[in-house]
């Protein structure tokens, strides 16, 4: 009976690491933590078994892993991105030049918000 409770885990993990893959793949952030929280609740209910009616997890292992380097990649990707807009955010504020015996000269500007209007 508790070998069919941990298998029934098993499936219900298995399945939810296919799903976290797909939207991990399609850059869908919002399931993906949607997911999180059922994930540890099925991952804690399978720690919760006693070890002799675990059954070998190598499968499960080989996906965790699997969507870890997926999730890792999407983090650089966003850590990039806000990386790029805080150096736009820079160049509109001001510009970083060299004058004529190489020392680097920063130049403060303001972007002015207006709307001129012409007839």
């Amino acid at each position: 009976m508790a070998q069919g409770k941990a298998q029934k885990i098993i499936d219900q993990l298995d399945d939810l690491l296919d799903s976290e893959r797909l939207a991990l793949l399609e850059g869908d952030l919002d399931r993906i933590s949607g997911l999180l929280e059922q994930k540890e609740y099925l991952i804690d209910t399978l720690n919760g078994l006693e070890p002799t009616t675990r059954p070998k997890l190598q499968e499960l292992q080989n996906k965790v892993a699997r969507n870890q380097a997926l999730l890792d990649g999407a983090l650089q990707g966003i850590r990039k991105v806000a990386s790029r807009m805080a150096a736009y955010r820079k160049i509109r504020r001001s510009l970083e030049t060299y004058d004529e015996t190489g020392h680097k000269k920063i130049i403060t500007g303001s972007v002015d918000h207006k709307v001129e209007k012409r007839a």
